[in-house]
């Protein structure tokens, strides 16, 4: 008999093997935003939002100054990082762009709207939103019927203009 987890488990943190400190720590921090909230050296460093010990924990102790894993090996595909709105997202969006980060994608999936980018080592990182679970697409039966349709990221932006400096 399978045991299931309880309804309020979560994903605590993710923690990452970085080349370089400096650089990974910038990209979370100034380009995602998260807050740098405890350093450890040029070894370790700890990032969160909204005053959690840290959501992020990046680290050198194994790969300082190393590459990123070839393509088609096993390995971690993405962290995911769930923003409360679509304003949130679209701030997000323009940090990724006015940093010249590359996109590899967004999608809608019915569920939740993202956007596909990689970090400094090449990590995969999602940044998304959720809709309310009252919107989510349901097939026949009832169940959850998600989808990987275009996500118009123009019109994010349009819906949710810069704020003024």
């Amino acid at each position: 008999m399978t045991k299931l987890a309880p309804a309020a488990t979560r994903i605590g943190h993710v923690h990452l093997k970085v080349a370089d400190l400096n650089r990974a720590i910038a990209f979370y921090s100034d380009v995602l935003g998260f807050e740098l909230t405890q350093r450890h050296g040029a070894q370790a460093a700890f990032l969160s939002a909204g005053g959690y010990h840290h959501h992020i924990g990046l680290n050198t102790w194994e790969s300082a100054g190393s590459t990123p894993p070839p393509a088609g090996h096993t390995g971690l595909y993405h962290t995911a990082f769930l923003y409360p709105d679509r304003a949130a997202l679209a701030d997000v969006l323009r940090r990724v762009m006015a940093a010249g980060i590359a996109l590899e994608g967004a999608a809608d999936h019915g569920v939740s709207e993202a956007i596909y980018l990689r970090d400094p080592d090449q990590n995969g990182v999602e940044l998304y939103v959720d809709r309310a679970e009252a919107d989510w697409p349901r097939d026949f039966d009832g169940q959850i019927a998600m989808r990987n349709s275009h996500f118009d990221l123009q019109a994010l932006l349009d819906e949710h203009p810069a704020a003024a400096s």
